[in-house]
């Protein structure tokens, strides 16, 4: 009996192992959405909003290293998929969204809702492609799949209204069969890069998610080389816990130690790292590049010798030519000098103990935090510090964390360790707003059972309310842990370190809890900070989906790694001018 054009798509996402398909309901999808309603195995998810469709598909395939799948409908259906596809592209994860279309007598017509697909995606698809006769498939489905798994991207097929229940004429099962083969660079580079490494008095590591697989060889050429270990946000998942060489990250969202730990090196060796912000760089260093993307090679700092390879074979090369003898790993008495590493490390430890002290409930009681507090929390909120540290606390060692871009990210970076089997998730390379929620929707569907944690924005979550229903309707036991300091707090920090006052960022928001009670999901509301850590002990306690609302200090300041004359003095301007507005105000008034 030969099968439908839907039949065929739904069937072939079975036997890819695909479990849910994310998505808003429409009519060029009916067909589509009636095969998965007969299909066992394979679930549609149905979301207020195709963004976080999207975003819970990419977050899915980030964490599984398999297809996500998500839907859109015809016209605004698949306009809105855009953002979160972005997102997965950036990532290089491997997604494949089907989009809707009006009927093929009616393209090219101008029609109601039609819009050019194939030229709309055409910048975020590795592939893409419309069906117009069904016989195309199952053809076209395989290698939109295998552009979108091998080219670790985004492949979009588009389903005209009048094709999904069209029958083949040729049926034949969907082949999928694909391998990824290792790589490993040149024997001649890699013999030149151990020759430099072995003349290097001070080598730091630059150690990025392209090593996460590679963690004990990593480990091992840290220990050889004597280099601490400078993380960035996606390689904390995999290198943060039980790790005596990491610390921490740089840029922004860093620590001094790290940030020092790149500008007293000699030598700087990138091991899957596409870390994006030049000016973090330090200048006239020797660099190594590891990646095994070629283009990836010297496109962020100039590199003296890249190795195209896999991390975790590159490094085994390279410790098979170096001449330094390994002492125990971990251990700071080995065969090298292994003072930058000490020098570092001390410096990343006092720097997490002041942080420490900072995230306890009771700072603001002392003397220091009652100076402080003068200056930055005058209305006594509650601090974002001690909040990201009460979570850090109560979560499982095997919890899944997604954070929102901008100021809930930078306080995960800084307070909670990926210790134990921890995974991370967020926008890291597109920096959208709104993902934290739709990402751990798609998180928790993978595990039920599984603790996943969303650090929440109070400006990313309104941007996509509407999907706290599917967290409702679906009964997702995510914890939604919102930072409410009623700002935009990201482009707050920017204008003032600019010298600009801020403007624009004062968000009107809602009693969030309140929202979350109404719409049937347990909603916490905290302003004191006393009752901070039972408030997030029993968000953790409670059984299904929880929002945790969280009223924060809009006010707290969130130091750079290395800060500038530039920066302190324009934000001291622009606390002058906040502070002068905010008299006329008064006056006003």
């Amino acid at each position: 009996m030969a099968r439908t054009v839907a039949r065929v798509i739904v069937d072939a996402l079975s036997e890819l192992g695909v479990r849910q398909v994310f998505g808003v309901v429409g009519d060029a999808l009916n067909p589509l959405t009636d095969a998965i309603r007969t299909t066992d195995d394979v679930e549609w998810v149905g979301c207020r909003h195709e963004e976080a469709a999207a975003f819970a598909a990419s977050a899915q395939s980030q964490l599984t290293d398999r297809l996500g799948v998500c839907m859109g409908t015809v016209g605004p259906g698949s306009v809105h998929l855009l953002n979160g596809l972005y997102d997965a592209a950036k990532s290089r994860t491997p997604v494949l969204a089907i989009a809707g279309q009006v009927p093929l007598s009616e393209l090219g017509s101008d029609s109601f809702q039609e819009i050019d697909n194939d030229l709309l995606f055409r910048d975020v698809a590795v592939f893409r492609a419309t069906i117009t006769d069904p016989d195309q498939l199952p053809q076209l489905l395989e290698t939109a799949v295998r552009n979108a798994l091998g080219r670790k991207g985004v492949a979009v097929l588009t389903v005209p209204g009048d094709i999904g229940d069209r029958e083949l004429h040729a049926d034949r099962p969907a082949r999928f069969s694909l391998t990824t083969p290792t790589t490993r660079p040149e024997a001649s580079a890699v013999r030149r890069a151990a020759d430099l490494l072995d003349h290097a008095d001070r080598i730091t590591l630059l150690v990025g998610q392209g090593a996460r697989a590679a963690r004990g060889d990593v480990l091992a050429l840290a220990d050889r080389l004597a280099a601490p270990m400078v993380l960035t946000l996606k390689a904390k998942e995999g290198f943060e816990g039980d790790n005596h060489f990491q610390v921490g990250q740089t840029g922004l969202i860093g620590n001094p130690a790290a940030a020092g730990a790149m500008q007293t090196a000699d030598t700087l060796l990138l091991l899957g790292t596409d870390f994006p912000y030049r000016d973090w760089y330090p200048e006239g260093r020797t660099v190594i590049q590891v990646d095994t993307e070629p283009a990836h090679i010297g496109r962020r700092v100039p590199v003296d010798i890249g190795l195209v390879g896999d991390v975790g074979a590159t490094a085994r090369d390279l410790l098979d030519h170096l001449a330094a003898e390994p002492g125990e790993l971990g251990d700071l008495g080995g065969a090298r000098d292994r003072g930058h590493l000490e020098e570092a490390r001390e410096r990343f430890l006092g720097w997490r103990k002041d942080q420490a002290r900072l995230a306890d409930p009771t700072h603001d009681r002392g003397l220091v935090g009652k100076v402080r507090s003068a200056l930055d929390n005058r209305e006594h909120g509650i601090r974002p510090e001690a909040l990201a540290a009460a979570v850090d606390r109560s979560a499982t060692d095997d919890a899944i964390f997604t954070s929102d871009t901008g100021m809930a990210t930078v306080w995960l970076s800084r307070f909670v360790e990926m210790r134990g089997a921890r995974r991370l998730l967020g926008s890291y390379n597109l920096g959208s707003m709104a993902n934290a929620m739709p990402q751990a929707l798609g998180a928790q569907y993978l595990d039920r059972d599984r603790q996943v944690v969303a650090f929440c924005g109070d400006g990313g979550l309104s941007m996509l309310l509407g999907d706290l229903m599917t967290l409702r309707t679906y009964r997702l036991p995510v914890k939604l842990v919102v930072f409410d300091n009623r700002r935009l707090g990201m482009v707050k920090l920017e204008q003032e370190q600019a010298g600009l006052p801020e403007f624009g960022t004062v968000l009107d928001n809602p009693d969030f809890a309140a929202v979350a009670t109404a719409i049937g999901i347990t909603g916490i509301r905290v302003t004191d900070p006393g009752d901070l850590d039972d408030a997030v002990r029993r968000a953790f306690a409670t059984p299904g989906p929880v929002l945790l609302d969280v009223l924060t200090n809009p006010d707290e300041i969130a130091v750079p790694a290395k800060p500038t004359v530039e920066q302190g003095w324009g934000f001291a301007v622009a606390k002058v001018k906040e502070l002068l507005r905010s008299h006329g105000d008064e006056t006003h008034h």
